[in-house]
């Protein structure tokens, strides 16, 4: 072992060794970066030395035969054991420049936990290590049962820090050491960020995935402690089991090859089980609570005294302590607000403590330099690095009109923030070359997972010439007596860069006489302004979060190259610490994996010709080809909903897309068909198969999506053993569920927090039956009311299954079937799946008369309580999705007919909530709703005019309000020659006149009467209020109001309000007042366009 680190070392900064490079030529290993001591050798040859030094550490009999027989029904063959995976690893990265720690001597929920990821990743040092971490989560104890979940799993990690530059190759580097032919396998980077609230701690990064199975977590630091750190650090944390179980083909965790002898469930099994049993049965909850106050106080007195490391033991012990009595279902509303606060704050505090403490030793292990990326130079390298240079050298032309490209390339960048950046860039850009005056035919974005791409046609070689009469100060202030200039003139002069013989003097409208320039703007070549604008451009991109991982430079994801080209001519521009060159990367598994592009003409053609569609909508209709060719000959079709909301996704996470066609275990399709859909849609991302006979019955095959050429029955085998392995965890939490009635789970939604004021989701759903039956008076719905409290009362008890725990997005679907298996009513079982209607905009909405009942009820309550206490939505957040649930509540009330008051239902819903809600609170409430209502009309095409009008007079009604936008939107399209158009100018005098009076309301008197046009006004007026109603549509109301036209035409020619007479005028005023409001309640005439 020795001696082979030992010839591994002397490679790693001496000769290269004479082994043939792969991909990744011009990458550097930790300890080899520009600048470093090391020698810069390229990080294929290290990686290849790496690899070999893995493999020399493993300890192998020298009669070890070269398979192992089949195991659990898998077979070992070339692939490590459990111990030979650690010790390559371990190898692997320690011939990197990695400290190789140890496990930490306290239990940790996952390999962050322990000091040498959260202390070290805080304040300004150096610090790169590698080692397994015992990770041990209560929760997850299952008795050994569970083929794929273990309460005490092993997790190894990676801590890099500062960015080395290139950490997804030296990651890619470390699966050719487990053995992992990436040219083989579909190795993709899926988004997925992290956050741990308790460490106060949050990072960008990407699940792993190897032909489907998730097999590590790959995550920039941006957070520790509650504050941004100084350097961010890279976290790279394997998945030890799940990594072994597919290398080894185990079905079991149990049968995975500990080594060549003896297999993990020998030696770990009966932990598992006794470890269980305590989790879950036996481990002492009052003493476990005397225990985390003890540590917790512990803690606290080791800060004191300024002893972070001590401490941050005792806070692991706290961690620990409190997940177990979270296993045993002993933490309350109360308990859990408490404790994660506690945790919260001595994480925060340790971390000041460490910082403090590494600040007064001097920083030891020395203060993290910025990695020299690019060091301003292009990206490029050796011979390559010399022919950009040349080419940076040339220019077009001035009469030259050539294409140009900008490509960004980065690691994986999210589906999501390539479509918004795509969309930013081409604005931006087109607003730029309009701007500075370049040129072109046209702008065009587009974008893969790796790369953003700025293609500009036929690009103008310089900026066109502009001239400009500029105007200086006044002539009396710009000359001195003797005819010299002033200071002023000449800062003029300076500004525009005219010379005094030019300067001319011309009078303005006003008679003023003015100093002025005729300027002339010869421009800039297109390479020279692009380089000054470019980065000014790229910096304005916005995304939802957005990362540092090296200066202070922020992106979606860390942006690793740069590539600028017009026409044949690179434009060296620079950002994010690289400038650009003429070398592009293509897919990963490719050789070599960087290749220059000729000219900007050839840029999509060279990406096409190795692999890659640029396009976005090229690569979407790649798949749909794709996809349709392959479940025509299977006899299958995919449910529209599901192909247009995966496509898009897959589309972006894909740069060359490969379909591959899967199957699983037909005695799978007994679990409900929901469960295995979900399974498939949303945590694989594979496209179900409906039979195209039968359209109800699911097939068993799926189709995956993967990227780039690879070996189609490795890929194939891969996704169907991932599938496998999430069915039967599927399988397993079903088999759970359906021990017991659905409503014995209701008693464990004690332990689940709602929200801290409001208690947990057993007094939530405690609330939500005590308001069925009042809001089913106010919504006649009380035949309902049997069915709908039956349902409130256990539509959440979903949520403590096992099923539900684990796929979140089947809570109501699960509740129904779970009901239906219990014995309840297909009524009451529709209505518990109804209650979480709609679940997004475009969901479907609840028909039954129960179900819309229970789901308004409990959005009533989610609404009123949040509200209430102090959790409404910002600008910036809505952590509770109170938009979503007021938008899914008037969707379900308006598509339903129902007819309410919102004001009677917020105040049926305040009286019961735990919290008191103020008339303030209520209010707010009312003003929340009624913004959604405005914005689901704008949604649905109203028009705003009508929306605002109406809702101002029946917006307490949503259903009666939608209906009255629509007819009012309707009317409003006739144009001005229309009944509305007659019966709004007619009221708008009486309505303008009575705007901002303060008249008191006395009744109009007739015997005050002095024309005939008053009194014809007064019985017309009285005739059209007794035929006028507040629920009336608009339609009638408008063919009503109708009458009084000429009655108002004819008073306004013969009769003066505001006569001098003060009895009479406010007997004229009475009379406006009856005429004005004839639209109460109906529609307010003042937001109409032409009042």
């Amino acid at each position: 072992m020795s001696a082979g680190l030992s010839r591994v070392r002397l490679c790693l900064c001496g000769p290269t060794p004479p082994i043939a490079p792969k991909p990744w030529t011009s990458l550097l290993c930790l300890g080899c970066r520009p600048g470093s001591s090391g020698s810069g050798q390229p990080i294929a040859d290290r990686r290849h030395a790496a690899v070999q030094a893995s493999a020399a550490s493993e300890t192998r009999p020298a009669d070890r035969p070269a398979a192992i027989g089949m195991l659990g029904g898998g077979a070992i063959g070339d692939a490590p054991t459990f111990q030979e995976a650690i010790a390559r690893l371990q190898g692997y990265w320690a011939s990197l420049g990695c400290t190789v720690w140890l496990p930490h001597n306290t239990e940790v929920g996952a390999g962050t936990m322990n000091p040498a990821t959260f202390l070290r990743v805080l304040g300004p040092e150096s610090w790169n290590a590698c080692y397994p971490e015992p990770s041990v989560r209560p929760d997850d104890s299952r008795y050994g049962k569970n083929p794929n979940r273990v309460q005490k799993h092993t997790q190894f990690q990676v801590v890099l820090k500062p960015d080395p530059g290139n950490p997804q190759e030296l990651y890619l580097g470390s699966l050719a050491a487990l053995g992992i032919n990436s040219e083989a396998h579909d190795i993709r980077f899926v988004e997925d960020n992290w956050e741990s609230p308790v460490l106060g701690a949050w990072g960008l990064g990407w699940e792993v995935w190897m032909d489907g199975m998730e097999i590590t977590q790959f995550t920039y630091f941006q957070n520790a402690g509650g504050s941004a750190l100084s350097v961010p650090a890279v976290e790279i944390t394997y998945g030890l089991e799940r990594i072994l179980m597919t290398l080894q083909n185990a079905r079991h965790f149990k049968d995975i090859m500990y080594n060549r002898q003896i297999t993990y469930g020998e030696l770990f099994l009966q932990n598992e089980y006794e470890m269980s049993c305590y989790n879950m049965e036996e481990a002492n909850v009052e003493d476990h609570w005397t225990r985390f106050e003890l540590y917790q106080k512990e803690a606290m007195m080791l800060l004191e005294k300024g002893l972070p490391i001590p401490a941050y033991d005792c806070m692991l012990k706290c961690s620990h302590t409190f997940n177990v009595l979270d296993a045993r279902g002993a933490v309350g509303v109360t308990e859990r607000s408490n404790c994660f606060a506690a945790m919260r704050g001595l994480a925060r505090d340790i971390a000041k403590s460490w910082i403090a403490k590494r600040e007064e030793l001097g920083h030891p292990l020395g203060l993290a330099g910025s990695p020299a990326i690019g060091n301003g130079k292009s990206a490029s390298a050796g011979d390559d690095a010399r022919v950009d240079m040349v080419r940076n050298e040339r220019k077009l032309s001035p009469e030259d009109c050539r294409s140009f490209v900008l490509e960004v390339g980065c690691e994986e960048v999210p589906p999501e923030d390539v479509a918004s950046a795509a969309a930013q860039l081409k604005v931006k850009v087109q607003n730029m070359l309009k701007r500075v005056r370049l040129r072109h035919e046209g702008v065009e974005v587009e974008g893969t997972p790796r790369r953003l791409a700025v293609l500009v046609k036929a690009l103008a070689a310089h900026q066109a010439v502009s001239e400009e009469k500029m105007k200086g100060p006044p002539a009396k202030v710009a000359y001195c007596e003797d005819g010299t200039p002033t200071k002023a003139l000449e800062g003029f002069m300076r500004k525009t860069g005219a010379s005094l013989d030019v300067i001319i003097k011309e009078t303005d409208g006003k008679g003023v006489e003015y100093v002025f320039a005729n300027v002339r703007d010869e421009g800039q070549h297109t390479s020279e302004v692009l380089q000054a604008e470019l980065p000014s451009v790229l910096r304005e991109i916005s995304f939802k979060k957005s990362m540092r991982w090296n200066g202070d430079v922020a992106w979606s994801r860390p942006v690793r190259w740069l590539l600028a080209l017009h026409g044949d001519c690179i434009v060296p521009v620079q950002f994010a610490g690289l400038t650009a060159g003429a070398r592009t990367r293509v897919l990963r598994n490719s050789s070599p994996a960087e290749v220059n592009i000729e000219s900007a003409e050839q840029y999509l053609d060279t990406l096409k010709g190795n692999g890659i569609t640029v396009s976005i909508s090229g690569r979407r209709q790649l798949v749909l080809s794709a996809i349709h060719e392959e479940i025509g000959s299977l006899g299958a079709f995919i449910p529209s909903a599901i192909e247009q909301d995966l496509l898009e996704e897959v589309t972006g996470l894909v740069e060359s897309p490969t379909v591959v066609v899967g199957s699983f275990d037909d005695a799978f399709l007994r679990l409900p068909q929901d469960v295995l859909v979900t399974v498939m849609r949303k945590h694989q991302r594979y496209f179900p198969l409906m039979r195209k006979s039968d359209p109800d019955t699911l097939l068993p095959s799926f189709l995956a999506v993967a990227n780039g050429p690879l070996d189609e029955p490795t890929v194939r085998g891969g996704n169907e053993a991932v599938l496998q392995a999430r069915f039967e965890d599927a399988q397993f939490f079903y088999n759970e569920d359906v021990g017991q009635p659905l409503d014995a789970f209701c008693p464990k939604l004690a332990g689940t927090v709602f929200q801290k004021k409001l208690g947990s989701l057993l007094d939530k759903s405690e609330r939500v039956e005590s308001l069925v039956e009042p809001v089913a008076r106010a919504a006649c719905l009380e035949a309902a009311v049997p069915v709908a409290k039956r349902a409130a009362k256990i539509a959440r008890a979903d949520l403590a299954t096992a099923m539900v725990t684990e796929m979140t997005s089947l809570a109501g679907t699960m509740g129904r079937h779970y009901a239906l298996m219990s014995g309840e009513s297909p009524d009451v079982s529709q209505a518990i799946f109804e209650s979480v209607l709609p679940r997004n905009a475009s969901d479907i909405l609840p028909t039954s008369p129960a179900g819309i009942l229970v789901s308004l009820c409990d959005k009533l309550d989610s609404l009123v309580g949040l509200i209430a206490a102090g959790c409404a939505p910002s600008a910036t957040a809505d952590p509770y999705a109170l938009r979503r649930t007021a938008y899914g509540m008037l969707q379900t009330v308006i598509s339903n007919r129902v007819r309410l008051n919102l004001r009677e239902c917020v105040d049926l819903a305040a009286g019961i909530q735990p919290v008191d809600v103020a008339e303030a609170s209520r209010a707010e409430t009312l003003e929340f709703v009624q913004r959604r209502l405005e914005q689901l009309l704008a949604d649905k095409g109203v028009q705003i005019e009508a929306v605002r009008s109406v809702l101002s007079e029946r917006g307490l009604d949503p259903y009666l309000a939608a209906t009255s936008a629509e007819e009012l939107a309707a009317e409003l399209r006739v144009g001005s020659d229309s009944r509305l158009s007659r019966v709004m100018t007619a009221l708008s005098r009486p309505i303008r006149i009575m705007k901002g009076k303060n008249v008191e309301p006395l009744p109009v008197d007739v015997s005050l009467f002095l024309l005939p046009e008053e009194e014809e006004l007064w019985q017309a007026c009285e005739a059209i209020n007794s035929k006028v109603d507040e629920g009336m549509p608009i339609p009638l109301f408008l063919e009503r109001a109708e009458e009084l036209v000429d009655p108002i035409n004819a008073f306004f020619d013969k009769v003066f309000v505001m006569a001098d007479d003060a009895s009479l005028q406010q007997n004229r005023l009475a009379l406006m007042r009856s005429v004005a409001s004839l639209p109460d309640g109906i529609l307010d005439f003042s937001e109409l366009p032409g009042f």
